[in-house]
């Protein structure tokens, strides 16, 4: 269920995980996207651009780069990965204004890179209706093959979803120190991916939200930082 893998048509371009979904093979990247060789697909979910600024407006501060952030993250993996499509998994805006508070050079950026590859917006709860100045397609799900694309993931087996909506991380402890990370967490059919977006924090996959989703099957979740580590479920700990 994980190991280290390089499709045999490229070098791999970092550390990453190689997870099965519905016997489709797919490689987790340490940035905390999903690359599907075969497909020349790339994947991301829950960037939530434009969260400080929709907490800013609320009055609550927060730092305002998240958007140029996570974009310049997007834009570095495109350009390594050259994927001939991108989907980007729900909630790719933090509420349904975002794109118009967007400076001037973030939407520029990312109008380039809706342009770069065949671009899908999956619809999420915090932007049912992807923005329509920027170029791409907006659907609801989408199905390749066996694998079916969807924001929100559906409670009971779900054979072949990929999914985010719940930002997963993971802890684990020993000798004597603490690790949290975000993570993708996967029992071999299905795959809830972690958050994108550089302010949107996660919840820990012991949480009760996951349970609809793992319950009875035992799941790795795949720890993020400069590689992917992928940790069995009864190893984790909850906070």
């Amino acid at each position: 269920m994980h190991g280290t893998i390089a499709p045999s048509h490229e070098r791999a371009p970092d550390p990453f995980a190689a997870c099965t979904v519905a016997s489709v093979p797919l490689a987790l990247l340490a940035e905390g996207a999903l690359w599907w060789a075969e497909e020349r697909t790339l994947v991301v979910a829950d960037l939530h651009l434009e969260k400080g600024s929709a907490f800013a407006a609320r009055g609550q501060m927060l730092p305002p780069y998240d958007t140029i952030a996570t974009l310049k993250r997007l834009a570095a993996l495109v350009a390594r990965m050259k994927p001939e499509r991108v989907i980007a998994l729900g909630d790719s805006f933090h509420d349904m204004r975002g794109s118009g508070r967007m400076s001037a050079t973030d939407h520029g950026a990312l109008a380039t890179l809706t342009r770069a590859a065949e671009w899908i917006w999956i619809a999420g709860n915090h932007d049912p209706e992807p923005p329509k100045d920027l170029g791409g397609r907006a659907m609801q799900e989408l199905t390749i093959g066996p694998i079916i694309f969807r924001h929100e993931p559906r409670p009971g087996t779900a054979p072949g979803e990929i999914a985010g909506h719940l930002h997963p991380s993971a802890r684990i402890v020993g000798r004597g120190r603490s690790i949290r990370r975000r993570c993708f967490a996967s029992d071999g059919r299905r795959l809830v991916m972690p958050a994108f977006g550089a302010l949107a924090g996660g919840l820990n996959v012991l949480d009760e939200a996951f349970r609809p989703l793992f319950s009875g099957r035992a799941f790795h979740a795949f720890m993020l930082g400069e590689s992917v580590h992928p940790v069995a479920g009864r190893r984790l700990v909850g906070g």
